[in-house]
């Protein structure tokens, strides 16, 4: 098993930042998305060069820090579509240079009708809404083929993949052996689901078996009527039976505490690993 953070949740700028970073916390691994730590790094097509990859790759291959997923996320289904244009060139960019950045897997989740919000909307569950994902992530899948790479999707209750059920159609739809998933199981929760999060991990790992290649693991609590993230350890989730089951599935799997940050990051490192070693 091996804890990963997305580089940006660390707190850390630069790639040197980020490495000292890596090391103070004891982990090997992170989740890159490069425009959200590297300055001068934008998402935007051509922002990344070879050169600044191989300048990054590098200098994590030689810290010993793997990168087992890079994140170029962005919404297909965005009402603006020189947007969506640019974030598709942009995902082209990381995949043409996912090996020298240390990753042979760049991901994204599905997107919303709610264009920059990332939340429900009506729109989302139509037909529309899963063959525009469908289309769009042919197209991806394609193009990584031709890298020697993959892609990872990832879906949540608010986007157009909302269900285990609606991902597993859109990968079904894009019908490519190189598309892999993240799995995020708090991302599939909302008021109506959120005690039934044991069956819906249950059934993520029956339908994706194989194609999971990493696991955004966070921990959620009931507020004013809604679910709000907290970091590993500190809500509702019964997290040995989590990991219980997560390990019996795939004992090298790769935990990515996505969204901890500050104070926290020490604390849901120290509480995920003893889970882990205690199942």
């Amino acid at each position: 098993m091996k804890i990963a953070f997305r580089t940006h949740d660390l707190g850390a700028k630069g790639i040197e930042g980020v490495i000292s970073r890596v090391h103070a916390e004891g982990i090997d691994a992170v989740q890159l998305v490069v425009y959200k730590f590297m300055e001068g790094i934008k998402q935007l097509p051509g922002s990344l060069t070879r050169e600044t990859a191989e300048y990054i790759g590098n200098s994590l291959k030689g810290a010993e820090i793997s990168v087992p997923l890079i994140g170029a996320y962005f919404n297909p289904v965005h009402s603006d579509k020189q947007k969506v244009a640019d974030c598709k060139e942009t995902f082209k960019d990381y995949l043409r240079y996912a090996k020298l950045l240390g990753s042979d897997i760049v991901g994204s989740e599905t997107g919303s009708f709610n264009d920059d919000k990332w939340t429900y909307n009506p729109l989302n569950r139509t037909e529309e809404a899963l063959q525009t994902v469908i289309s769009t992530f042919t197209e991806l899948a394609d193009y990584a083929a031709e890298q020697g790479v993959n892609i990872g999707m990832e879906g949540a209750a608010g986007h157009c993949c909302y269900c285990v059920k609606q991902l597993k159609r859109a990968i079904d739809g894009v019908n490519r052996p190189n598309v892999k998933v993240i799995f995020d199981l708090y991302n599939y929760l909302d008021m109506s689901n959120y005690s039934d999060y044991m069956s819906i991990l249950k059934e993520g790992l029956a339908t994706f078996a194989g194609r999971i290649v990493v696991f955004h693991m966070k921990d959620f609590v009931v507020e004013e009527g809604k679910i709000k993230q907290v970091a590993p350890g500190k809500g509702m989730f019964d997290y040995k039976a989590i990991l219980s089951l997560i390990k019996a599935y795939d004992k090298d799997a790769v935990l990515v505490l996505e969204g901890t940050t500050g104070e926290d990051i020490g604390p849901a490192i120290e509480f995920v690993r003893l889970t882990w070693e205690g199942v």
